[in-house]
């Protein structure tokens, strides 16, 4: 069993959900990351996502949009990333690390290399955000061969008999975008969401993460109530813009530390 696997596995025992932070890796620069991924893991992380940041990140808004142009302009490359993941799960030998991406920047440097020198890197899983499983072969058997879990997105419209297409060929846990659009922090997710939820839960016993637009202690929350994982992203970059990079850690491990209390919270009532 992956680390992944491995981890919801035991969240589920407990009666807990997953807090998982995404850092675009190298913003502002790749020290910095380092620092927010050992705040992150201070505060209750369980797992985290490395962006791969990338010229065209089609699915996201405008703060992660600037997060990676940030990081290019810092120097940022996938082997550097790679470095950095190996020097984190040398430092955190147990928790999950995701790297998450766009399907450039894995094809240019070539994907057999890249699950290759991922895994020796010490990943545990990619996700890659604009590959259709249709297209995805070559990709999965690249994962596959390395013990990497190639981990899926869904859609709020994509339909029970594509969500079942889309377990079997994924892996880890399957990534549940909550609104319709691109990433950013939102006032509020949609009512709708846990029978989304519901409705994935009933074609697939994969776990489900969910991510897009959680940013507010409340919404980690509701999410945990109903989900495996709540995933935050946009709400981090934008701490990042709202000080100096020295301070960024510190006010990384005050958000992260509200949004593991009201998720705990939630995970109390679920289970009680």
């Amino acid at each position: 069993m992956s680390r992944i696997g491995g981890l919801f596995e035991a969240l589920r025992a407990r009666g807990e959900v997953a807090l998982v932070p995404y850092f675009t890796a190298g913003d502002p620069d790749l020290a910095t990351t380092r620092e927010l991924v050992r705040a992150a893991f201070a505060e209750g992380a369980d797992a985290i996502e490395l962006g791969v940041p990338f010229s065209d990140p089609m699915a996201d808004g405008p703060v992660l949009q600037r997060s990676a142009a940030r990081a290019l302009a810092a120097g940022t490359t996938l082997p550097r990333l790679l470095e950095l993941v190996g020097d984190i799960r040398a430092e955190f030998p147990q928790p999950p690390h995701v790297l998450f991406g766009y399907y450039n920047p894995y094809f240019r440097y070539g994907v057999e290399a890249l699950a290759r020198d991922a895994a020796a890197a010490g990943a545990d899983g990619v996700l890659c955000v604009d590959l259709p499983p249709e297209e995805a072969s070559e990709l999965r058997a690249a994962t596959r061969a390395q013990d990497l879990d190639l981990i899926a997105l869904l859609a709020p419209t994509t339909p029970p008999a594509r969500i079942r297409t889309i377990a079997r060929t994924a892996s880890g846990f399957l990534y549940f975008v909550s609104v319709l659009g691109v990433t950013g922090a939102r006032r509020a997710l949609p009512a709708e969401l846990p029978e989304w939820v519901r409705r994935v839960r009933a074609a697939t016993s994969m776990p489900v993460g969910v991510g897009f637009g959680v940013s507010q202690p409340e919404q980690a929350g509701w999410v945990a109530g109903f989900a495996d994982a709540v995933i935050v992203g946009s709400a981090l970059a934008r701490l990042l813009e709202e000080g100096d990079a020295a301070g960024a850690p510190a006010r990384v491990a005050a958000f992260l530390a509200g949004l593991r209390r009201a998720m705990s919270a939630a995970s109390a009532v679920r289970t009680g």
